[in-house]
């Protein structure tokens, strides 16, 4: 048991989340290929104007049922609606945000441009704190827009091109089908002036993704509604981030590495529980961690992936290696 924690504890995060990111690209973008359906409630922006979709955004079908007129909402109808939330949840407790650091096609992509960038030799950009505590507030309106704009048309308040307004204005709308060589979606809807609208949100946002994911890594995360719904739930999830206070001794190595400049990482030394909304689970804070124990991620109050001296002494060897050899 000692060999297989010593073996996890100094594995290549890197390489074991760029394999696994492809996986999940491949089946979410690409399995209904291969006749994979995992349904209509996957907590990832796997988009359903993806034809060949191997699992369902949940946001689609969520807005659609949220949608109804309220006498039919609140009545057996909302079964549906329950069992679309309780599937929801069964996938996300799972792997937690980890959902967005591994398996979500657009934060797949957004590492892409990444690499892409660092490749071109362009240096990122940052946000100031006083940014940063701004832009991460956005979420939560995306996410009030996905479910109180369908609310609305069931009451009658708005009309119906407002059914599904966050997919109008997603990027993933636009972006995940050209991997099935779809490029319907790239278009204006003039068939009403809301509709001129959001379609033309669309095009300016699906822009912003692809040029603010090459200068700041991880972009749409800070924006991203599937990322503040999914911290809503998050105490409900078997995986966990920890952290051990009492053995950090602030060093920064943690938030150098954040691709959501998240500073309680570093900072806070009094929470356990150091998963923050903006978090994507990626890990790389606890590969980059040099004391022992100090970050740790946790599955059902078991150890899985701890902060070790040796874990971090290893990695550092691989990166002196890479750098010499590119």
């Amino acid at each position: 048991m000692k060999k297989i924690k010593d073996f996890i504890n100094k594995a290549d995060i890197r390489r074991f989340r760029f394999w696994l990111q492809l996986f999940f690209f491949v089946l979410f973008i690409y399995g209904g290929y291969f006749a994979i359906n995992l349904g209509n409630s996957i907590p990832v922006f796997s988009c359903g104007y993806d034809k060949e979709v191997g699992g369902m955004c949940y946001f689609l079908p969520l807005q659609h049922q949220l949608a109804r007129p309220l006498d039919v909402l609140f009545s057996v109808a909302s079964i549906s609606v329950l069992i679309g939330f309780v599937t929801f949840l069964l996938w996300f407790i799972v792997f937690n945000k980890a959902w967005c650091g591994y398996a979500c096609p657009l934060g797949t992509m957004q590492d892409w441009l990444t690499g892409l960038r660092k490749k071109m030799g362009i240096r990122f950009s940052t946000y100031t704190q006083p940014q940063f505590d701004k832009l991460k507030k956005i979420k939560y309106l995306m996410l009030a827009l996905v479910i109180f704009a369908p609310i609305g048309v069931g009451m009658g308040i708005l009309g119906g091109e407002w059914r599904t307004a966050f997919c109008e204005i997603c990027p993933g709308r636009m972006i995940t089908p050209l991997f099935v060589g779809d490029v319907s979606q790239w278009s204006l809807d003039f068939s009403t002036k809301t509709a001129m609208i959001l379609t033309s949100l669309g095009l300016i946002f699906t822009g912003l993704f692809v040029v603010g994911s090459f200068i700041k890594k991880r972009f749409f995360c800070f924006f991203c509604p599937m990322s503040a719904m999914h911290y809503i739930f998050s105490d409900a999830a078997l995986l966990k981030l920890k952290k051990d206070g009492d053995k950090c001794t602030k060093c920064g190595d943690c938030y150098n590495v954040c691709d959501m400049q998240i500073k309680d990482i570093a900072d806070d030394v009094k929470s356990t529980n150091i998963l923050r909304d903006d978090c994507i689970f990626c890990m790389k804070c606890v590969a980059a961690c040099p004391e022992d124990d100090a970050l740790h991620v946790d599955i059902l109050n078991m150890k899985l992936f701890t902060s070790t001296k040796g874990g971090f002494a290893k990695r550092m060897e691989m990166d002196r290696l890479e750098k010499k050899n590119d």
